[in-house]
């Protein structure tokens, strides 16, 4: 992995959910720790097993964690949108990263030492509350998620895949392309299921006119119908 590049910077914009509740020394401690790195596409951010240093808040990129299950075969925890934090929970929990993350594309990501994280908390309740609350919200989404990924039948993972990928990135200024052009691979990841059945449900959802295909580009035409196939499984 090629080395990436670091930089200092001015990170109170991109920060600004955890800025609000600093106090002007606190944001200087963070302005002065804090850097920047870029990773390209396809590269790791970290790896399982690998002991965590830092937190990290993606500024501009995608980025997926993902875990490698049985037999190699990969499975997609969450995907990160800017601006998210991420790769602090293995360091509260005092123990290694137990999943990778990776650049989806190329991303930028700024990384700040927990060590100073640290000594930021044990000063300032309203940064502990902050984190309480991001640890809550996604303990929330992966146990929402455990379930829709067990329970659910094939079509009804996809098109809760969909609507997630149009929820977290966004569409294009046509108001129906999905801003995010993923692997049938990826998606199959991101849904529990083999890349085969990802691929021919893809192809059932575009002749059934809820979705049309052109290469990576997937753009939603009724959103309805695949809301009511996510909401029924």
């Amino acid at each position: 992995m090629v080395k990436q590049q670091k930089e200092e910077v001015d990170i109170s914009a991109s920060l600004s959910d955890v800025w609000r509740v600093l106090t002007d020394k606190e944001r200087e401690i963070l302005r002065k720790n804090s850097s920047i790195q870029r990773f390209r596409k396809n590269e790791l951010i970290y790896c399982e097993g690998d002991e965590p240093k830092d937190m990290m808040c993606l500024l501009n990129g995608k980025v997926k964690i993902f875990k490698e299950g049985v037999g190699g075969r990969s499975q997609i925890i969450r995907m990160i949108k800017p601006i998210q934090y991420f790769g602090y929970r293995a360091y509260f929990a005092q123990e290694d990263y137990l999943t990778n993350a990776s650049a989806f594309e190329a991303s930028s990501v700024c990384m700040i030492p927990m060590t100073v994280v640290t000594d930021l908390l044990m000063g300032n309740p309203n940064l502990a509350m902050f984190f309480i609350r991001q640890l809550s919200s996604d303990l929330g989404i992966a146990d929402e998620r455990t379930v829709n990924l067990t329970q659910k039948h094939i079509r009804g993972r996809l098109a809760e895949s969909l609507l997630f990928l149009k929820d977290s990135y966004g569409l294009e200024e046509d108001g129906a392309t999905l801003s995010i052009y993923l692997a049938r691979e990826d998606l199959a990841n991101l849904s529990n299921m083999t890349t085969s059945n990802a691929i021919r449900t893809l192809s059932t959802f575009a002749a059934e006119r809820m979705i049309a295909l052109d290469g990576r580009k997937i753009k939603l035409i009724d959103m309805e119908k695949l809301k009511k196939i996510s909401r029924l499984g």
